[in-house]
């Protein structure tokens, strides 16, 4: 007995028996040993040699002994890494309240090798699209949130935070902030009512549960009590409000509402919502366009007043009559090619400009050319009338100001850009032209001045997209090319940007509505898509796809209300944008067609 608790207290308990006394009991090793029975069988054979244990006189090998205790350590972390399905196995060890993986035994660089390849942020992926923020359905349910976040607020936090409604909702007077009741609302006092005289109460168990904003428990002043004052605070107990002041009548009260939201939010979720504009997400008209150039730096389509629509295809020009839907050729150049075309505001001359540097003037009712001027070396890309006033731009650099009513070729002539000039238009109200040209400069010119007001250099891409707002004076927007990709809208009497956005994608061209607040821009790569926007929030009110090409031309029609776009994929497409105009007066009726019903006496 004496060796064997030598043995005992110099290695681990085992769980045998043994041999020279196989009555002695068996010793349990502890749980929380953690060596596994390999070890102690290994152990065990330490112990005694052929099943006999040894004396403690017995001199032991250190040599072997290590060795054997190597040997055993091996194959006990080899087994433990080893993954058995036996139900005997280790669990993996917790540290503290975090789960910590255990890397060991897996190869990091084959893992690595596995990972699929992902494209670069910069790289345009075609798995993930952009959200379409102009579809009617996302405008619908961007309101159904805010409307969503608004009645969670209010049913959470009450009057607590700041509400875009007035806090205080119950029509009952008795509720009003003015009522002698006094209730409790200093955080740093005690949840509990005053000692002396209080009247305490709960809320009225009928109320729909919420997060208290209030203190429990409210008391009525002592002065007021004893003054016998009917008033107490709308947290009292049904039985007290009946007993002073009779039972509550009040049909919107929320005793006896059956809605699980406050009366507030019954008013916020039943009142009418303005119904996003609707847009056509497909063109009403498209027609066919042969020899559509797909160049930046050309404007081949111009719609007129007398509602006739003028396309440039290659060396001719064509008309085509929205009424009617008839199709004429107007001219053809033989020997030179269309570059731009323009109609006058008001009556049928059409100008047209020439890659051979000339402009021409035609009769478009009499299918007549009036007259052919001269002045530019290079082709012109870029035409703007004003009145009497024809204003040309050309790859030449210069700007020519002509008088259609004199023989003189042009009237002045504007060295500002150092390429080519591929914008112009005219402020007919405020006598100003802006151009723009591929030199990444905007130019606001002063009536016939020789001289640029302001030479904006913002831009960091050719500026072919210019238009004027017709609704606020000296509002001016432009919009830059690939490199650029914004829109910018301009004071031209200070010269400053008060306005700029990002739209991702080349601006081609920019028309303002006649009938409302809004503009139109055509964009290139990668979308191709024409964008309503509304100012100067500068939201999307619509987001239209077809083209295949850039949308290198613009055209708004007479009334407003549609906008034709031309592509390099030789498609002349129509779209209904806006509505129609809206007349001033009640009803939609102006004064004078309400005074008109009084100017007849029978």
């Amino acid at each position: 007995m004496t060796n064997t608790h030598l043995e005992s207290y110099n290695s681990p308990p085992i769980a045998t028996r043994s041999m020279d006394n196989p009555t002695a009991a068996n010793v349990i090793s502890p749980l929380d040993n953690g060596v596994p029975s390999s070890v102690t069988r290994k152990r065990s054979q330490l112990i005694g040699a052929n099943g006999h244990h040894r004396g403690a006189s017995e001199p032991v090998d250190a040599a072997a002994l290590t060795q054997a205790l190597h040997t055993v350590e091996g194959e006990a972390q080899s087994k433990e890494r080893t993954p058995v399905g036996s139900p005997s196995r280790k669990r993996q060890r917790v540290y503290g309240d975090r789960f910590i993986p255990n890397r060991e035994g897996r190869d990091l660089q084959a893992s690595f090798s596995l990972i699929p390849d992902i494209p670069s942020p910069a790289t345009p992926s075609k798995l993930k699209k952009r959200t379409p923020h102009a579809e009617l359905h996302f405008q619908r349910t961007e309101e159904a949130n805010r409307t969503f976040s608004t009645v969670l607020r209010q049913e959470l936090f009450d009057n607590t935070v700041p509400q875009p409604t007035p806090p205080h909702l119950s029509p009952d007077p008795a509720f009003s902030p003015n009522s002698h009741s006094t209730t409790i609302n200093d955080p740093s006092r005690a949840r509990t009512p005053p000692s002396n005289h209080t009247v305490t109460s709960l809320a009225p168990p009928s109320l729909t549960p919420s997060t208290p904003h209030k203190n429990m428990f409210t008391y009525m002043s002592p002065q007021h009590h004893r003054n016998g004052s009917s008033r107490i605070t709308p947290h009292g107990t049904p039985g007290s409000r009946r007993s002073q002041r009779g039972p509550n009548m009040d049909p919107t009260s929320e005793l006896y509402s059956t809605s699980p939201i406050h009366f507030d939010s019954q008013r916020l979720l039943l009142s009418p919502k303005k119904t996003p504009r609707a847009v056509g997400k497909v063109p009403f008209k498209v027609l066919d366009a042969p020899d559509l150039a797909d160049d930046f730096y050309l404007n081949l389509v111009d719609w007129g007043s007398s509602n006739n629509l003028g396309v440039g295809l290659g060396s001719c020009v064509f008309m085509w009559n929205s009424g009617t839907g008839q199709v004429t050729k107007l001219c053809d150049l033989q020997d030179d090619i269309v570059t731009s075309v323009s109609w006058i505001q008001r009556g049928s001359h059409i100008s047209i400009g020439t890659s051979k540097g000339l402009v021409q003037i035609w009769d478009a009712e009499r299918i007549r050319r009036l007259r052919t001027m001269t002045g530019h070396t290079a082709r012109v890309g870029a035409l703007a009338w004003n009145d009497h006033i024809l204003s040309s731009g050309s790859r030449d650099r210069s700007i020519l100001h002509r008088d259609v009513r004199q023989p003189d070729q042009f009237l002045r002539k504007l060295t500002g850009h150092k390429q080519e000039v591929c914008g112009l238009r005219w402020n007919a109200e405020d006598g100003q032209l802006a151009s723009g040209g591929n030199d990444n400069q905007l130019m606001v010119w002063d009536k016939l001045n020789a001289n640029p007001l302001w030479k904006l250099t913002d831009h960091t891409a050719a500026v072919k997209a210019i238009a004027w707002s017709p609704h606020q004076h000296h509002l001016l927007a432009s919009g830059g090319g690939t490199a650029d990709r914004h829109i910018k809208f301009w004071n031209t009497q200070t010269g400053v940007c008060v306005n700029n956005i990002d739209t991702g994608s080349q601006v081609c061209n920019l028309a303002w509505s006649k009938n409302s607040n809004e503009l139109v821009s055509t964009h290139g790569f990668s979308q191709n898509q024409i964008v309503v926007w509304k100012y100067p929030s500068m939201t999307q009110v619509a987001s239209l796809t077809g083209h295949t090409y850039r949308v290198l031309y613009l055209a708004m029609s007479p009334d407003g209300q549609t906008v034709v776009t031309g592509a390099g994929d030789e498609t002349l497409r129509f779209w209904k944008c806006f509505n129609k105009r809206e007349r001033p007066g009640i009803g939609g009726e102006s004064v004078g067609s309400r005074m008109e019903q009084w100017s007849t006496i029978r």
